[in-house]
């Protein structure tokens, strides 16, 4: 691992790094801040949206005054693998910083295309052997393509996560242009997508965890996100709440002016 840069944030540090991930092939980057502590912290981890890098929600977002006040480690990963050689497509929504959190098995995406694994293996596995981390308090948060991830990863690893949360999430990618057109590029059909659509994993009962997901009444994305198919497949939980904003729209100033709620939510569950 290498570090590129640290800066002392909110009583913490802010850093980024960069390695290697077996699981990609390709170096990775990703920002990691650790709040004032002693001991091992919990962490939250914040899955980004298309066209993103970590840096995204690391400086937009908002994330370190909450997270040093709760005592709450955040990582922030790439969306995807980037570099010669790795797979690309001129669409803003398809290749390089689209990776949409899954392992694609088609050609030319899947020697590189393996979110999933890099996230749930690689990057965890050097995240708690490099930093003081507790690996039993973990929480998943993310935006837009990043609220998918979080949503569908929590669902495909029970017991890992103790709590999830997303902003402006693409709830139901099986039937939106957002997931049908990378389900069929990076798994070769949209049937085999179905496996990565929160709505249809929470309604299969395989999102059994806190949930709370805000998304904007302005969003200029909402056709494409499917909201409701989320909040319909949850409805009647007591521990899942899909919230609608008034008046607001996709962007992080969205995403920030919630930032603190969800933290706390959070911290509700990886600091009892």
């Amino acid at each position: 691992m290498e570090t590129i840069s640290e800066n002392k944030s909110f009583g913490g540090v802010q850093g980024v790094y960069s390695h290697h991930s077996e699981a990609t092939g390709t170096d990775m980057t990703f920002g990691l801040f650790m709040p004032p502590r002693n001991g091992s912290v919990p962490v939250l981890w914040f899955l980004s949206g298309l066209t993103c890098t970590h840096e995204n929600a690391m400086v937009k977002a908002g994330a370190q005054a909450f997270a040093a006040e709760h005592g709450i480690a955040v990582v922030f990963p790439d969306t995807s693998p980037r570099g010669e050689g790795v797979a690309d497509h001129e669409d803003y929504d398809l290749g390089q910083g689209a990776g949409f959190y899954v392992d694609a098995t088609e050609a030319p995406w899947s020697p590189h295309f393996r979110m999933e694994s890099y996230i749930l293996n690689d990057l965890t596995e050097l995240l708690f052997s490099e930093f003081p981390l507790d690996r039993g308090a973990q929480a998943i948060t993310g935006h837009s393509m990043g609220g998918h991830g979080a949503l569908t990863l929590a669902a495909k690893s029970p017991g890992r996560f103790r709590s999830v949360s997303a902003f402006s999430p693409i709830c139901n990618p099986s039937e939106s242009d957002w997931g049908k057109k990378q389900f069929g590029a990076y798994f070769g059909s949209v049937d085999e997508g179905r496996a990565h659509d929160a709505s249809l994993l929470a309604g299969a009962g395989k999102l059994n965890l806190p949930l709370l997901t805000d998304t904007g009444t302005d969003d200029q994305f909402s056709a494409l996100l499917r909201t409701d198919a989320l909040k319909s497949a949850v409805v009647g939980r007591a521990d899942a709440e899909v919230r609608m904003q008034d008046g607001y729209d996709h962007s992080y100033f969205f995403v920030a002016t919630f930032m603190g709620e969800h933290v706390g939510f959070h911290a509700k569950y990886l600091t009892a």
